[in-house]
């Protein structure tokens, strides 16, 4: 049985006009030390009583033990009718939830001796990206790595995280920041419009970055079809499975 613990909530933005991201203290005292990468699981019921639960994986930009106080952010997608929704939608400022974690592998492995990490998200599958934004510093800085990242959004204002990414990538030379859009382009001359922001799904470009077996280690995350896509493409290009790291992000309401 997973150990559970209050979170508290600290402070909430919107990221885009469907996705929250939330801030929360841990609030008994103890530190939530955890591997960027990692996901938590937020605990409630249903009106019947049915006990629930979902999964989000942890937006804090992490590189060290965390102590006792510091934030655990998420980011949570607003579904119309969703009970999850109606939990964060209804959370004040100091209001708690219940959680437990963190679980999960989609993690940067220490002993990786890759040349490339190419990192693929959808919409919050984009969240543990963030998180291992020191990490990836340091392996650029260590070991002379370069990252690409494809975003998939549909428009510019869902683009989460896209003025983070952006920055950290014009700070650091071997950081490509790569948003395709679906559906909407950045108007020229905005924030957003870049040479490198692509129309289309981020599977349609996996052939532009080349996929390497002997050099490339690529992480997926996010909706299951862009995963299963991109998966069989990057077989195709020839890495081995263990070099494809995924993780799925299912809608459930």
């Amino acid at each position: 049985m997973p150990a559970f613990f209050p979170l508290k909530l600290a402070s909430r933005r919107m990221l885009a006009p469907s996705v929250a991201h939330l801030a929360f203290t841990r609030d008994d005292g103890e530190p939530l030390d955890y591997i960027p990468g990692q996901f938590l699981q937020v605990h409630f019921e249903y009106a019947d009583g049915t006990a629930a639960r979902r999964s989000y994986s942890l937006a804090t930009i992490h590189d060290h033990a965390m102590g006792p106080g510091e934030l655990v952010e998420i980011a949570v997608s607003y579904v119309p009718g969703g009970a999850a929704t109606a939990l964060f939608e209804n959370l004040a400022i100091g209001d708690t939830v219940r959680a437990s974690g963190p679980f999960g592998r989609f993690c940067l492995q220490p002993r990786d001796a890759n040349r490339r990490y190419v990192l693929i998200g959808t919409g919050t599958g984009v969240t543990p990206y963030r998180a291992m934004l020191p990490l990836l510093e340091a392996a650029m800085a260590g070991r002379g790595i370069e990252v690409v990242l494809l975003f998939g959004a549909r428009t510019p204002d869902e683009l989460l995280y896209g003025d983070e990414f952006r920055a950290f990538a014009d700070a650091h030379p071997g950081f490509r920041f790569v948003p395709c859009f679906s559906r909407e382009l950045p108007a020229p001359g905005s924030a957003h419009d870049h040479a490198d922001v692509r129309h289309g799904y981020v599977q349609q470009f996996l052939e532009e970055f080349a996929p390497s077996a002997d050099g490339d280690i690529a992480y997926l995350c996010g909706n299951p079809d862009m995963v299963d896509a991109c998966f069989e493409a990057l077989k195709g290009h020839g890495l081995p499975v263990p070099h494809i790291r995924r993780e799925k992000y299912v809608s459930s309401k």
